[in-house]
C-alpha cells in the first residue's frame, strides 16, 4: 500500500508508567567456562536504553511527536543514566524522584546478537501520589494524547482516576495492559493488550471468533472504544465498536521481540490521535511492529521506515476486496503515481477468452480491477438459470490470475456506481461493446481517462459454452 503519514508532529503525547534501564553488555562467547557448563563472555562493548514506559516515549519521538514522560525513579545512577538519555532523545523529563526508590535496571548479556542471561534490579516502586497527580494534571496542560504503559512495577497503582482526569479534558487515554482485570482501564479510549496479556483476563481463547467475542465483551464492559489484540505471526485484530478486523502479517526475519508492543501503542495511539482512523492506525502499528522485530534490542521506527515498509508490503494487498477496501486502495495506488484499469463482467464459466481479455488490460495500467456481478445481478441480466457458479466461486478463480490484483463484487444491474466512486483511469470492454454503450464511459473520459475495447476470442462465451455442454448432455 501506498502510505500517506499523518501529522505525527501535531501530537504533545504524555506518556506515563514505569520506567527502567535496559543496560547491555555485548561480547564475544567462543569457549565454555572451566568452573560450570555456562559460555565465557569477553565483554566488549556496554550499551543503555530507555526501557519500559520510556522506550514508549523514545518511539513517539522517532516518529515526529513530541513526548513527555512521567515516571518515578530513585535517586541512583540508573535514575541518573535515564535522565541522560531523555536528554539525548528530546524527552520532556516529568520524572519523579523518590528518595526511597530503586530505579529499575534490567541488565542484558549478549553475544552474537543472541540474549544469553537477564539480570533484573527492582524493587517495587514507591512515589508521593499527591505530587504524582499534581504533575500529571500539570502535564496534560500541554498534551493531546496519554499513553499509559502498565509494567506491573508500582507506577500505575491507580490508572482509573488518571484516565478520568484525562476523560474530563476531552484527551484520548491510550493503555498497554498488564492486569488480569481491565476494570482498573475502564473508560479508556483504546487498550492494547496482546494474545497471552487477554487471555490472562478471559482464559484459553482458541481461535480469531473467539478473540473477537471476548474483545467486543470487555469493550463494552469496560466502555472501550477500541481493543487492538497483537497476536505475533497471526497479526492484529481490532474490536472497534461492533466492527472486527483482523490484519494478517508478513513473513519478516524476527531478531528481537523486545519493546514491539511499546512500538505498537505509540504508532496507534499517535496515528489515531493525528486523525487516522483506528483502522488505519492499526495498519500503521502493524508496519511498525513488523519493522522493529526486525532489529536488535529496545529499538524505535522513523517515518521513513514506515513509508518504505508500506512499499514493500503494497503487492500482499491484493485479491478480493470490498468495495469500501477498494476506495482506499486504489486512491492509494494513485497517490503511488500508478494508473487503475477497470474492467467488470459476470465471468461465469471463465475460459480463455476472458483470459485474453484480462491479460490484455492490465497491460493497460498498472492495477487491474474486475468488477464482477453478484448472484442476483446475473440472473437479472442472463435469465433464470445463471450463474453456473456462485459470486464466490467466480471471484476465487479471478483473484487467482496473475494479472488481476484487486476483484471486487457489485449488486446493481450495471457497475455505473462504482466507476463513479472509483474513477478508473481506463476503462476496459470487449469488442462486441459499441463505445457509446459502454456503462461508465461518460465518467471516465469526462475525467480525462481512456476507454479501451478489446478484441475478443472468436467461438468463446460463457452462453456458448453453456449452450455446447447442455447439448453433450443431451
Amino acid at each position: 500500500m501506498h502510505l500517506t503519514l499523518p501529522d505525527f508532529e501535531s501530537i504533545r503525547a504524555l506518556v506515563v508508567g514505569d520506567v527502567m534501564l535496559d543496560q547491555y553488555w555485548d561480547g564475544t562467547s567462543e569457549r565454555i567456562s572451566p568452573e560450570a557448563p555456562v559460555p565465557i563472555v569477553a565483554v566488549e562493548d556496554e550499551r543503555f536504553h530507555i526501557g519500559g514506559a520510556g522506550n514508549v516515549a523514545v518511539n513517539l519521538t522517532a516518529l515526529g511527536a513530541h513526548a513527555a514522560l512521567l515516571a518515578s525513579i530513585g535517586p541512583d545512577q540508573p535514575g541518573r543514566s535515564l535522565s541522560r538519555l531523555l536528554k539525548q532523545h528530546k524527552i520532556e523529563n516529568r520524572m519523579i524522584v523518590q528518595k526511597d526508590t530503586q530505579t529499575p535496571r534490567k541488565l542484558r548479556v549478549v553475544s552474537q546478537h543472541q540474549q544469553l542471561l537477564r539480570l533484573d534490579f527492582e524493587k517495587k516502586i514507591r512515589f508521593d501520589k499527591t505530587v504524582f497527580e499534581r504533575t500529571y494534571r500539570s502535564a496534560l496542560n500541554h498534551s493531546n494524547v496519554v499513553i499509559l504503559s502498565d509494567y506491573g512495577k508500582g507506577t500505575l497503582a491507580s490508572p482509573a482516576n488518571l484516565i478520568k482526569i484525562a476523560q474530563r479534558r476531552g484527551i484520548p487515554t491510550f493503555v498497554d495492559p498488564k492486569r488480569d482485570d481491565f476494570e482498573a482501564y475502564a473508560g479508556a479510549t483504546a487498550i492494547t493488550p496482546n494474545r497471552k496479556e487477554l487471555e490472562a483476563v478471559t482464559g484459553p481463547l482458541e481461535d480469531l471468533k473467539a478473540i473477537a467475542k471476548q474483545a467486543r465483551r470487555l469493550c463494552k464492559k469496560h466502555r472501550f472504544k477500541a481493543m487492538l489484540v497483537t497476536l505475533g505471526e497471526q497479526g492484529m485484530l481490532l474490536q472497534h465498536g461492533n466492527s472486527t478486523q483482523h490484519l494478517g502479517t508478513s513473513a519478516r526475519d524476527v531478531f528481537d521481540v523486545t519493546g514491539a508492543g511499546d512500538t505498537v501503542i505509540s504508532t496507534f495511539a499517535a496515528a489515531w490521535a493525528a486523525g487516522q482512523s483506528p483502522e488505519d492506525s492499526m495498519r500503521l502499528a502493524s508496519l511498525a511492529a513488523g519493522e522493529v522485530v526486525g532489529k536488535f534490542g529496545t529499538a524505535a521506527v522513523t517515518p521513513s521506515e514506515l513509508v518504505r515498509a508500506a512499499r514493500s508490503e503494497r503487492t500482499l494487498e491484493t485479491g478480493i476486496v470490498s468495495q469500501h477496501a477498494l476506495r482506499r486502495l486504489t486512491r492509494e495506488a494513485r497517490e503511488a503515481g500508478e494508473t487503475v484499469v477497470f474492467t467488470n463482467g459476470c465471468f461465469d464459466l471463465l475460459h480463455t477468452g476472458h483470459v485474453a481479455l484480462l491479460e490484455e488490460a492490465a497491460t493497460l495500467g498498472d492495477r487491474l480491477v474486475v468488477a464482477v456481478n453478484t448472484d442476483a445481478s446475473v440472473r437479472r441480466n442472463k435469465g433464470e438459470g445463471r450463474p453456473i457458479q456462485p459470486l464466490e466461486h467466480r471471484q476465487r478463480v479471478l483473484a487467482a490470475l496473475e494479472c488481476v490484483d484487486w476483484v471486487v463484487p457489485f449488486s446493481q444491474s450495471t457497475p455505473r456506481q462504482l466507476i463513479d466512486d472509483l474513477r478508473p483511469d481506463v476503462l476496459v470492454k470487449g469488442a462486441d461493446y459499441k463505445r457509446s454503450d459502454i456503462v461508465g464511459a461518460d465518467i471516465v473520459t469526462r475525467d480525462g481517462g481512456k476507454v479501451v475495447t478489446v478484441p475478443l476470442m472468436k467461438d468463446y462465451s460463457t452462453t456458448e459454452l453453456v449452450r455446447r455442454i447442455r447439448e453433450s448432455g443431451d
